[in-house]
């Protein structure tokens, strides 16, 4: 049997129920989410059931007018022998940012977690060594975060017309 997009949300919803949600195929991959909580159950029944061993990429997103699901944490799994990918995300607030770490699961998942945690505060529970990889120690904000501008907008040493504004 191949496996097929709408076989892999049949399976999900049959298994988890309303637990996982916003199903879409937008631009061409298998997209939904689920709550924090269910992070590794939902990864698990994934590598387990339907084959998904290899997590291509995991990385944060922050969407500030989201209130209550400000960070999200997107994973990007690759079923091989299928040759079939998806991509499932987990939503968390900024104020208590905890997702449950993949890295028991999914070794390659312990840079990319390190990397999240450094540059958008995500705090992965369990993780083995959750320090800041590119970043320095003392560094006491998450860059990341659309908290910053992206320019001082007082400046006056620029020239707009040089960067193409007018």
């Amino acid at each position: 049997m191949s496996l097929t997009y709408i076989a892999i949300q049949e399976k999900l919803e049959e298994k988890f129920g309303d637990q996982v949600s916003l199903f879409s195929t937008e631009s061409g991959i298998l997209s939904f989410e689920s709550p924090a909580a269910q992070n590794l159950k939902v990864m698990q029944f994934l590598f387990d059931e339907l084959g998904f061993t290899f997590l291509t990429d995991l990385c944060g997103v922050n969407y500030p007018d989201q209130q209550g699901a400000e960070l999200v944490v997107v994973y990007h799994l690759h079923n091989f022998v299928e040759n079939i990918r998806l991509r499932y995300s987990v939503a968390v607030p900024v104020a208590q940012p905890d997702v449950f770490t993949a890295t028991k699961l999914f070794e390659s998942a312990n840079w990319m977690e390190r990397e999240t945690y450094d540059f958008y505060g995500i705090n992965f529970v369990g993780h083995p060594n959750l320090k800041r990889i590119l970043n320095v120690d003392e560094m006491d904000y998450f860059p990341l975060r659309k908290e910053f501008p992206l320019e001082d907008q007082t400046r006056i040493d620029k020239d707009d017309e040089m960067f193409g504004r007018g």
